[in-house]
């Protein structure tokens, strides 16, 4: 029963501070009861009646599976009392007293609503976590209750944090911890460090449960592919026999993730991504095996939206996911790593503020009347760097100017996606391909649709099933999704046609979700026919930041705006052309340490575009230099698309600019004058020194200046 959770030890002093103050700190352990208990609590002292009580979630996954857990322990429906929001998706109605959601869905509702009415408390929950919306959310949370909203409860949520720091953050407020009821966890390491030589994490793993099976079992892998197989290795094992086998991961359907999270007569493996090392609670498990390592957000400058790539976790992380086994009896973790290596781990995980791109959330704070970026009471500042970057970036998209939000900026916050693909979205309207931008921001939110193939026979394959328009990539993804949902996205099929299943069954909600806003801005989405040509400038309206020029002909090296230099990908199907904006730019590592940056999902552009879309940006320029080679002047007549010289043509100098230029070879040395000798120099400073000593002369002397105007003249 929830009322036998450690989090009621404490219940009558949650009650008792946010009548006090309301402002609090609660520190409970995973499984405590604090994510589902305490907005019951609030319920039943009375304490929502003058609203509903929102609990942030760093995860869809977790909000879903505890919003449905609360309307299960409420006997009530899912969607009514008790509700969900996420991304593209929001179970709720009127009557929603408590709510889950996401914690990017409240910063966008602060925009349309400073006030929040209808809110009356806010619950961060897993904040030690330090989401980069969360941060903000929180830093926004203080503004709202300090100007317009003093009733406004806030309350931050978490099973480890520093206490300390957030207290005098949020200062004043109360600090309450509950202990919870854990039971010791042994920690078994590998022998040795892991190796070149070592099996892969899935058959450590399934070794591992054949050593250590005993009761219910949760196994942490970083992502889908290595859930799979995991379960394949563990089901090959004897030990196996008579065991449930769960996958648990963002990308599954609902009901298999409920399935996971369900209780069974007979034991059960659950092979998890880092979901279940906080947010969801696991019941029965007394054996935890842990590869060490999860998919981390970082800012992918590839696509130009945040990604997970999988790296090793922290001490932290680690000890959160040991104390999985010692809910319910003592039990064990198998840690697939040695001690050596935990010892050389990070602490704790790095906060997104210091990792992650903050276009998206700069464009909101901005609309969220945020003048200084520099004087907003973060809890933990971003670099400088950082916040110059995102700026940067929503200026050449026009979402600002003069660092303050413009009216284009403020439509482009309509779709949840990143600025790059909203900027593309609105771009679609006036060339009448609203839908297919919208497919295009579909196919490249979630990850790749296409399996990386290389060398002929792919390229000819590719070209038989999706089609061969050759220009931009978009349209090679568009057709595979396409050709997918032809075919009913069958496994078989997808497969040899070297298609992502899952991530294509993704594909169509998000389709659905961006035709429906447009629609809502007033945008025509209907599907049609359209010319090429008119998506590739929405394309480049959205990342004109990304415009790359071949430096020759015979490679695909490519130099891009910003002064970055990279290759365009194998399989583009432009990598013939002279001009190309790149959706994807990506640092790919090789041998000897030497890193490549990969140009890829590449849209062919003509210069006149450029001079037609960004008319104040592009600009002729006249280059004038002495080549050492041929000891003589050249000229180049140079269009410049911002600091990218896209066009260049040999013309014959002007007298003048020759002139200037060779002066400066003169002065510097490399390039003498006959007859301007030793002697010549000797009588310019016999005559300075005369002008010097001499004034009554009246001698004028020959300055640097002057002797430089001689130099142009003899030129």
């Amino acid at each position: 029963m929830p009322a036998q959770l450690p989090i009621y030890e404490i219940e009558k002093a949650i009650v008792d501070s946010l009548s006090a103050s309301h402002r609090l700190v609660l520190r409970a352990p995973t499984g405590s009861g604090k994510s589902t208990q305490v907005p019951r609590m609030l319920l039943r002292h009375g304490i929502l009646d003058a609203g509903q009580a929102v609990i942030l979630q760093p995860r869809r996954l977790a909000a879903r599976l505890l919003s449905a857990r609360v309307a299960r322990e409420l006997g009530v429906e899912l969607g009514r009392e008790v509700g969900y929001q996420v991304r593209f998706e929001n179970v709720t109605s009127a009557s929603t007293r408590i709510k889950f959601e996401t914690e990017g869905i409240l910063l966008r509702q602060m925009i349309q609503d400073p006030e929040l009415h209808g809110i009356q408390a806010i619950l961060f929950d897993e904040f030690h976590e330090r989401h980069l919306y969360g941060d903000v959310t929180l830093a926004r949370a203080l503004d709202i209750q300090e100007s317009t909203r003093p009733d406004l409860l806030i309350v931050v949520m978490s099973a480890t944090l520093d206490a300390g720091a957030l207290a005098r953050y949020l200062h004043p407020c109360r600090v309450l911890s509950s202990e919870g009821r854990t039971f010791p966890v042994s920690i078994e390491y590998l022998s040795r460090r892991a190796g070149a030589g070592s099996p892969p994490v899935w058959d450590l793993a399934a070794d591992a449960f054949a050593r250590h099976a005993e009761g219910d079992v949760l196994v942490f892998m970083p992502g889908g592919y290595e859930i799979q197989r995991t379960i394949e290795a563990i089901r090959g094992k004897s030990e196996s026999k008579g065991y449930l086998l769960l996958p648990l991961h963002g990308e599954l359907p609902p009901r298999d993730q409920d399935a996971a999270v369900a209780r069974y007569e007979q034991p059960k493996v659950v092979v998890a991504t880092n979901v279940a090392e906080t947010s969801i609670t696991i019941d029965g498990v007394r054996v935890v095996i842990d590869s060490g390592l999860a998919r981390i957000p970082r800012y992918d400058p590839n696509r130009g939206i945040n990604t997970l790539l999988v790296e090793r976790i922290s001490r932290s992380s680690a000890e959160q996911r040991a104390g999985r086994a010692g809910r319910t009896a003592p039990g064990k973790c198998v840690r697939l790593w040695s001690e050596a290596e935990h010892a050389e781990r990070q602490a704790q995980e790095l906060p997104e503020i210091k990792r992650l791109d903050l276009a998206e959330v700069v464009l909101t704070l901005k609309a969220a009347g945020v003048e200084d970026l520099r004087r907003f009471r973060w809890l933990e500042a971003p670099a400088e760097t950082a916040l110059s970057n995102a700026e940067e970036l929503l200026h050449d998209l026009g979402a600002l100017e003069s660092n303050a939000i413009t009216p284009l900026g403020r439509r482009m916050l309509a779709f949840p996606v990143h600025p790059r693909y909203s900027r593309m979205l609105l771009a679609a309207e006036e060339y009448e391909c609203v839908y297919h931008a919208c497919l295009v921001a579909a196919v490249t939110q979630g990850r790749d649709l296409l399996i990386r193939k290389s060398g002929k026979d792919a390229e000819s394959v590719r070209a038989d099933l999706f089609g061969d328009r050759g220009s931009s990539d978009f349209w090679i993804l568009m057709s595979a999704w396409t050709y997918a949902a032809k075919n009913q996205f069958r496994m078989d099929v997808l497969r040899q046609a070297g298609i992502h299943g899952v991530t294509a069954r993704q594909v169509g909600p998000l389709l659905e979700q961006f035709v429906r806003i447009a629609k809502q801005e007033g945008l025509d989405a209907e599907p049609r026919a359209i010319r090429e040509e008119a998506l590739q400038k929405c394309i480049l309206i959205g990342f004109s930041d990304r415009v790359a020029r071949r430096m020759d002909d015979a490679t695909s090296r490519c130099e891009l705006v910003h002064g970055r230099r990279g290759v365009l990908a194998k399989e583009s199907v432009v990598r013939d052309s002279a001009l190309v904006v790149a959706a994807e730019v990506q640092e790919v590592g090789g041998r000897q340490g030497e890193v490549s940056t990969i140009l890829s999902l590449a849209t062919a552009i003509e210069k006149e575009w450029l001079r037609e879309l960004f008319p104040k940006e592009v600009r002729s320029e006249l280059r004038v230099e002495f080549d050492t080679a041929t000891r003589r002047v050249q000229a180049f007549d140079e269009l410049h698309f911002r600091d990218l010289t896209i066009d260049s043509g040999s013309v014959d100098p002007p007298s003048d600019a020759a002139a200037r230029v060779l002066a400066e070879e003169v002065l510097a040395g490399r390039l003498p004058i006959p007859k301007w000798d030793h002697g010549v120099d000797q009588w310019i400073l016999r005559l300075n020194l005369l002008s010097e000593w001499c004034p009554d002369l009246q001698l004028p002397p020959i300055l640097e200046a002057d002797r430089r105007h001689l130099l142009e003249q003899l030129c």
